[in-house]
């Protein structure tokens, strides 16, 4: 597994712990510090799981509206929490974090693929369709790449 994909898949088990906690903001980098001690010693990136993380809990509030507004059927509190924290993360990949190393279908596929991983049988479905849509409405920059 590549370190960048292992290192979503980390911030998105934490991202998960941590909202099935009550999203207290001092056990966010404990949860991950233990994460990263389990399923990932000695990773060379790490910097990028709490790239990820903080940048989720940073902008929780726009996030969360992104994805009532994209997917306006699912309330917030009735998609899965994983499905929920991989839509953040990939919506933070897509529009927030403005990495030039990710273009916006990297980030649209290496959710969708946490999502497979993670989620439940439609879970690959739904969070392709959540970010199309918030990708089309963006006017698909960088769609050549």
């Amino acid at each position: 597994m590549a370190n960048r994909h292992l290192s979503r898949s980390i911030a998105l088990q934490s991202l998960f712990e941590w909202d099935m906690r009550g999203q207290n903001p001092t056990t966010l980098q404990l949860i991950a510090k233990h994460n990263i001690q389990e399923f990932a010693p000695g990773l060379d990136d790490g910097d990028f799981i709490y790239t990820l993380m903080y940048g989720v809990k940073d902008n929780m509030e726009s996030i969360n509206a992104l994805i009532q507004k994209s997917a306006p059927d699912w309330p917030l509190e009735q998609i899965t929490t994983v499905d929920r924290n991989v839509l953040r993360i990939g919506i933070f990949e897509l529009m927030i974090a403005h990495a030039p190393d990710v273009p916006p279908k990297v980030a649209i596929n290496e959710a969708i693929e946490l999502a497979k991983t993670f989620g439940g049988p439609s879970s690959g479905k739904f969070v392709n369709g959540v970010l199309g849509t918030i990708y089309k409405n963006m006017g698909e920059p960088r769609k050549e790449e």
